[in-house]
């Protein structure tokens, strides 16, 4: 009862059109760092070597800056924009579906990217991206993005599979086995538009342009699927560990995922591969957002500074399996990445995804189902 109350308390800040409350003030000039940095953070993405020595672009930062970073993982946008909610951390590395929330909520501040050198290096694509610009404002730094992946065993699937339908309808996989208690869902709200994407190229005479903007016909479709997966879907995952696991142990053998899981996987010799079937997918396009009452927020700018460094760029954009938000981070020597494995990560595959994004009833399309509605209607698809 409480994750349901949460949930819907973070749904209804966008029930409707995008409203602003009164903003922070946005900072005109920096001054002494204070010492200390709370993130809430997407695991994988603030590493200090811990996981892997290799992958370290903490220390370093706060040798330099004297700010000491403490890090909050969330698994879920929902439960990000909870934490943002009760206050107590400075900045969150925010999807497309938080963003526009926590800028409704008044819960983050317009960010000056004058204090911010770097801001030039910036995909031009991302600077001014809807899920954290509004009415000219910034509210965030870009910070790295990607596509929903379908993560699939190999030893199963000899030939990558070419479509979602293995984990929203039940059949014989090529072993000959069900898929049925063999494929996972993620556990969100947002992942309605998973389904949406997929009856958008299944069932056009639904008339589905936007997977996030979905009238009552076209949710009641995209519900209804959802309902079916049910019967199949051992978990419901939101913990990137925890699915490694199932992968590893539990059977599973299909599942959207992140490419952090895929990459997880290989390395410790799993066979496992991942693909963007042809339908499309959904992804994230994560931004580091600063708090309205951040206690450190000059240590917060430099750290947002700090993010659009190469290396740190070019490193998580390995170690995650992203697309850095610096182009550069690509094929600057200093880094791991190379432009090979940008192209990997889906670096051309921009225009194909759709990003997350915080469905309001105020829409293109009209009369679109908000997101309040998403969270209360999925949380009773996953009670079956």
């Amino acid at each position: 009862m409480t994750k349901f109350l949460n949930l819907c308390a973070s749904g209804l800040a966008l029930g409707a059109a995008l409203t602003l409350p009164a903003q922070a003030e946005m900072m005109k000039q920096l001054g002494k760092p204070e010492g200390a940095l709370s993130i809430v953070a997407w695991p994988g993405y603030i590493e200090r070597g811990e996981t892997d020595p290799a992958y370290d672009w903490v220390t370093k930062f706060e040798q330099t800056s004297g700010c000491k970073i403490e890090v909050k993982t969330a698994g879920t946008s929902d439960e990000m924009v909870s934490l943002m909610n009760q206050g107590g951390f400075d900045l969150v590395t925010a999807s497309g579906d938080a963003s526009l929330r926590l800028i409704a909520g008044g819960k983050v501040q317009p960010v000056n990217t004058d204090l911010i050198p770097d801001w030039k290096r910036v995909d031009d694509r991302l600077k001014d991206a809807p899920w954290h610009t509004v009415k000219g404002t910034h509210y965030g730094v870009p910070f790295m993005w990607g596509p929903n992946v379908l993560m699939y065993n190999t030893d199963v699937f000899k030939t990558a599979p070419d479509s979602w339908d293995i984990v929203f309808n039940e059949q014989n996989l090529p072993d000959g086995k069900s898929n049925a208690g063999r494929v996972q869902a993620y556990d969100g709200p947002i992942y309605i538009a998973d389904a949406a994407i997929y009856l958008k190229a299944h069932k056009p005479e639904l008339g589905i342009e936007n997977p996030y903007e979905l009238n009552e016909t076209q949710y009641a479709a995209a519900l209804d699927l959802l309902k079916g997966q049910r019967k199949l879907v051992s978990r419901y995952w939101h913990d990137a560990m925890v699915q490694v696991d199932d992968f590893k142990n539990e059977g599973v053998v299909a599942s959207s995922s992140w490419p952090f899981q895929v990459n997880l996987l290989k390395a410790d010799g799993a066979h496992v591969a991942s693909v963007v079937p042809k339908e499309g997918a959904s992804g994230w396009a994560d931004t580091l957002m600063l708090h309205a009452q951040a206690k450190h927020p000059t240590c917060a700018y430099m750290f947002m500074e700090h993010s659009l460094n190469s290396n740190l760029q070019s490193d998580l954009s390995v170690w995650f399996g992203a697309v850095p938000s610096v182009p550069s981070a690509c094929t600057d020597k200093s880094g791991m990445q190379t432009a090979e494995g940008c192209d990997a990560n889906g670096l051309k595959d921009f225009e194909k995804i759709w990003f997350w994004r915080t469905p309001t009833s105020s829409c293109e399309a009209g009369g679109c189902v908000p997101y309040h509605r998403w969270v209360s209607d999925f949380i009773a698809v996953m009670g079956g």
